[in-house]
């Protein structure tokens, strides 16, 4: 066994896609292409953590061998071999999957360095950091929506495929980050370089899109000593596409304090589960996503050839957001971007939303109409305005929306096993020590 204890770290017609068969009916709306999702009034929303890892003092001991499962592991099964039955056991159920992810997907994220600083102003946000006699800084641009703040904020990676106007008018600030400075793409695993590296070593086993979460973690630590004048540090979002709605994805899910998280057409290492991605026609093999930069850890190098001996998958990655507020938006014109198997992965993270009574704080749309890949897209400008709104500026109640195109529409009666639990209320357990 291996321990780890206390981190210090339509033409679609989408109504017929099986309410039952998905097993998604009472967690969010399935509609048709045409149709207008219509806001319903739905309970207090969830607010983000005030922490980064609220699970950072559960006790996780990892399998010492590793057993193959086609279908997607039990999100509610616990290492142990029982099953959560309360949705109090999902902060503990949630810290080994953290510690699955990190363990043989993505690398290790470490905690918050031993010192942060930096600035926040109208128009940009410094990070310094220094950790065991070793620092490293970057920058990122800020961009306010009209009107007096403080303003939540949407973290753009990259800069590239995200509506950043939308994103203004609708009220929030735009953080313009380029993960490239904490994490630098065209680098062999054993010489990586950027600000993470600085501090962790050039031969770090964890992998971009890791490091590309921690500097937004960064970011936000720097937002929460700033004061809180002209960027408010608990309302926080991410978003990116294509490579960057990777980076987006794994942030969102491995920092609790954000609260909306947004990645578009994120492909191979993204949203769509690795299960999936052999058997669909087209799709980016994990091979090659492995090896086209080192976005996952090096640790993923074993299940390249087969990831049913993953002890999990994307869909449980997803449910690490819940019950945040999370918007997946996929391109089903692509074949490369494997939106079939990010349907699955989506509809099997609802189960989690679901379980613990949060199915209304998810919303997954691949039904759009242009093919091209990360363009500005008219079918999500609502609902991108009606997250940010919800989950930003606390002033919406819109239900999430289920949206599958025909053209990549999953199926997950086929791809589990389990079924999705009652869990009961109870009372919620604080952690024992602070994270």
């Amino acid at each position: 066994m291996i321990s780890s204890s206390g981190r210090s770290r339509i033409s679609s017609t989408v109504a017929v896609l099986a309410a039952a068969a998905l097993a998604v009916a009472g967690a969010v709306t399935v509609v048709a292409r045409t149709a207008i999702a219509e806001a319903a009034p739905v309970g207090a929303v969830v607010a983000a953590a005030a922490v980064e890892d609220e699970g950072a003092d559960c006790p996780v001991s990892l399998p010492g061998s590793l057993t193959a499962n086609s279908r997607l592991p039990d999100p509610f099964r616990k290492l142990d071999g029982s099953r959560i039955t309360s949705k109090a056991d999902w902060r503990c159920r949630r810290a080994e999957t953290r510690e699955l992810a990190e363990r043989y997907v993505y690398g290790d994220k470490p905690a918050k360095p031993a010192t942060v600083t930096g600035t926040v102003s109208s128009s940009s946000i410094t990070v310094n950091v220094s950790h065991n006699g070793r620092s490293s800084s970057f920058s990122a641009s800020v961009q306010l929506p009209t009107g007096s703040g403080p303003f939540p904020a949407v973290v753009v990676l990259g800069g590239f495929g995200a509506d950043t106007a939308t994103i203004r008018s609708a009220g929030a600030a735009v953080i313009n980050y380029d993960p490239f400075a904490v994490g630098r793409e065209g680098t062999p695993r054993n010489n990586k370089q950027g600000a993470f590296y600085s501090i962790y070593g050039a031969s770090s086993s964890t992998g971009l899109l890791m490091a590309w979460a921690w500097g937004v973690s960064r970011i936000i630590d720097v937002i929460e000593q700033s004061g809180g004048n002209i960027l408010r540090a608990d309302a926080t979002g991410v978003t990116g596409c294509s490579r960057y709605g990777k980076g987006a994805f794994v942030t969102g899910a491995f920092d609790q304090r954000i609260a909306l998280t947004m990645p578009i057409e994120s492909g191979s290492a993204g949203a769509p589960i690795f299960r999936g991605l052999p058997g669909e026609s087209g799709a980016q093999p994990l091979s090659s996503a492995y090896g086209e930069q080192p976005w996952l850890g090096d640790a993923f190098s074993s299940f390249t050839g087969n990831p049913n001996t993953l002890p999990l998958d994307t869909h449980q990655v997803v449910g690490m957001v819940a019950p945040r507020g999370l918007f997946i938006m996929e391109n089903p014109h692509v074949d490369w971007l494997a939106a079939r198997s990010g349907s699955v992965a989506g509809l099997g993270g609802a189960e989690v939303y679901k379980a613990l009574g949060a199915g209304e704080n998810i919303t997954y749309w691949s039904d759009v109409q242009d093919g091209t890949h990360c363009a500005s897209r008219s079918e999500w400008r609502t609902p991108l305005q009606q997250n940010i709104q919800k989950y930003l500026l606390k002033t919406g109640n819109a239900a999430g929306t289920i949206r599958i195109s025909s053209r990549k529409a999953g199926n997950l009666s086929e791809w589990r096993d389990w079924q999705t639990p009652t869990l009961t209320d109870g009372p919620t357990t604080p952690p024992t020590t602070p994270p």
